[in-house]
Formats: structure tokens, sequence, C-alpha cells
């Protein structure tokens, strides 16, 4: 009896020891069969997805440098087109404010011309009075009614109508070269008018489109320099600075600049020289 418990005993060991031997030889297959990973490979493909997801180039370093490049370009090329727009819009505001001021000289001619009435028939009426003829005074009356008003000497009206044709071959006709001669000959034949440094003004800006760098810096310095009043000195001073940047002169455009900022702050240009220095 005592032999036969010791067979069972013996009998479930070897049993147990078979069942064991069976879940080790599973659990080997398992991990044999289990995927292996490299971790260097992970750390790889966890910066790539990083990367991706940041907007940065991913691939070889020629690669890289390549879309950089392209970047680059890219935006450079947009900051010409910004820069040519900017330009196209100063051109376009030099000639609306062209056109203001023609509008308003001509409409300043013209109050001129009532005032000079009114004091005329003012004056002839005050005449009347004292003489007390009534009857006298009103064919008198009507006749200064009737009569043309004293106008301005033929030289003044001279002046004001060749700086009138001169700018409307701009305005109007839009014939720039045309209007490049008539500004000189204006200028020559009225050194002293109270258009001149307009006209010095305008046929710098007509040089400066034709890129004549030299010709038209001369004539924005007279403004600057001789007409220190005038309404086109904030704009003469800031093409100035356009001019030297032309020529790669940065830090004289940057002084420029600065004057206009300076001694123009509510003017419109100084909003363009503040994007001008930020440019350089």
């Amino acid at each position: 009896m005592t032999k036969a418990i010791t067979d069972r005993h013996f009998s479930g060991s070897i049993a147990r020891g078979a069942t064991l031997c069976s879940a080790l030889l599973v659990s080997v297959m398992v991990n044999a069969q289990a995927p292996v990973y490299d971790v260097n490979n992970n750390d790889n493909s966890r910066r790539a997805s990083a990367s991706q997801g940041q907007g940065m180039p991913v691939g070889t370093v020629e690669q890289r440098v390549e879309i950089l490049e392209r970047m680059v370009d890219s935006r450079t090329q947009m900051q010409h087109r910004l820069q040519q727009q900017l330009d196209t819009m100063q051109s376009e505001i030099d000639e609306l404010r062209g056109a203001v001021e023609v509008h308003t000289n001509q409409l300043e001619k013209v109050l001129e011309r009532q005032r000079e009435l009114y004091l005329e028939i003012d004056k002839r009426v005050e005449a009347l009075k004292q003489s007390g003829s009534p009857s006298s005074a009103d064919d008198d009356t009507n006749s200064a009614v009737s009569q043309p008003v004293s106008r301005p000497s033929a030289n003044a009206e001279d002046e004001s109508t060749a700086y009138d044709n001169a700018v409307n071959l701009i305005l109007q006709s839009r014939e720039y070269d045309k209007a490049i001669p008539a500004f000189q000959a204006f200028i020559q034949r009225f050194p002293n008018s109270q258009y001149a440094p307009n006209a010095h003004y305008w046929l710098g800006q007509l040089l400066f489109n034709k890129q004549e760098w030299a010709q038209a810096q001369e004539q924005f310095e007279i403004v600057s320099n001789r007409f220190s009043n005038s309404s086109k000195r904030a704009d003469a001073l800031l093409k100035l600075g356009v001019i030297a940047e032309r020529q790669n002169n940065n830090q004289q455009a940057k002084q420029f600049y600065q004057q206009v900022i300076e001694m123009y702050p509510n003017s419109s240009a100084r909003k363009l020289a503040e994007s001008r220095i930020s440019g350089l």
C-alpha cells in the first residue's frame, strides 16, 4: 500500500513537471515571435514626426538646404513685390497731390477775382453815396458791374498758366517726357515763383521715374535746402533717402529717413520713412 502511494506521488510530480515544461516552452515560443524594436530607429522616427509637425524640412542635409533656399528665395521675391507696390502707391499719391494742388490753385484764382469784383462794387457804391446823386449812383453801379474787373499782371498770369500747363502734362495727358522740358523752362523763366519748390519737386519726380538718380537728387536737394518751408520738403527728403538706398548707401538713406520722422511726425511721408528704415 505504501508503495502504491509512493508511485502515485511520483506520477503526480512527473505530471506537474511535464506541465511546467510545457508552459515554459510556450512562453519561449511566444517570446521568439514577439517583434523586436530598434530604440535608435524609434527615436529617429519620433524626431522626424516632430519635425514634420513643426514644419521643418526632413531629409538629407542637401535636401534641407535646398528647401531652405527655396523658402528664402520665395520670401525675397515677395519683399520685392511689396516694395514695387509701395513705389507705385507713392507715385499715385504724388499724382493725387498734384491734382489737388492744381484745383486749389484754380479755386484761389476764382475766389481772388470774386473778391476784386466785390471790392470794386463797394468802392463805387461808397463813392456814389458820398456824391449824393442816386440816379448817377445807379448808372455807375451798373457800369461797375458791367466793366471787366482788374486782373493780375500779364506776367503773373503767364506764370500761373505756365505752371498749370506743365502739371497737366503729368496729370491729364500723362506726357511725362514733355513735362520734363516744360518744368525746366518754367524754373528758368520764373526762378523765384511761388510755384518754384513744387516745380523742382515735380521735375525731380519725373527724373526719378526714369532712374536718372543724379539729376533727380539735384532737384530734391534744391527743395530740401532752398525751400525749407515748402510742403514738398518732407517728400523731397524721403526721395533723397530712396535714391541713396538705390545706390546701396543705406547709412545715408537712414539719415534722410530719420530726418523725415523727426521733422515731419504728422506727415504721410513719415510712415513711408519708417517702413523704409525697417527694411534696411
